[in-house]
């Protein structure tokens, strides 16, 4: 069964709630969030953050990817952002896997071989957050007047705890 229909629903309801005032295509606050997909975390909420304030960027890990850099080169380039948060959380899947296992789980069950793809696992929470900064330090699609900061939520809390870096 699918909810897509009660999704259909909910959304009647939040239509009222909407209203009809347009807002601007550029984030209010300027800045991108980069967080994982984890649906422990609604970084709205999280960080105080009303509809049209910022860019949430998602993907599993919430990683720096080649597509979170493009996203941000456009985020910045042509919708004004000035600043990027890197919103790593506790309890993450990217730390149950490994990319040699889950290379096999795939072939196990889906009988395709992805050879050396990277599903950028970590271990160490806090070097992930810093080692996702240095990736966007080192960009050079990312400028060097960007602000860029770190920190990492706990999902049994809610709490986010700034990574200093370097």
């Amino acid at each position: 069964m699918s909810y897509f229909d009660q999704y259909l629903k909910a959304n009647e309801a939040y239509v009222a709630l909407h209203g009809t005032a347009h807002l601007p295509l550029p984030p209010r606050m300027r800045v991108a969030i980069l967080t994982c997909m984890d649906s422990r975390l609604h970084v709205a909420q999280a960080l105080g953050l009303a509809l049209g304030d910022a860019h949430i960027l998602r993907n599993a890990g919430g990683r720096v990817t080649e597509d979170m850099i493009r996203s941000l080169a456009i985020s910045q380039q042509l919708m004004g952002t000035r600043e990027i948060v890197v919103l790593h959380h506790t309890d993450c899947g990217a730390e149950r896997l490994t990319n040699e296992g889950f290379a096999k789980q795939l072939n196990d069950t889906l009988g395709v071989d992805v050879g050396e793809m990277d599903f950028l696992p970590f271990s160490d929470i806090v070097k992930s957050v810093k080692e996702d900064i240095a990736k966007l330090k080192a960009s050079p699609l990312i400028p060097d007047d960007i602000i860029i900061s770190g920190a990492i939520y706990d999902v049994d809390t809610g709490k986010m705890n700034p990574v200093s870096y370097p």
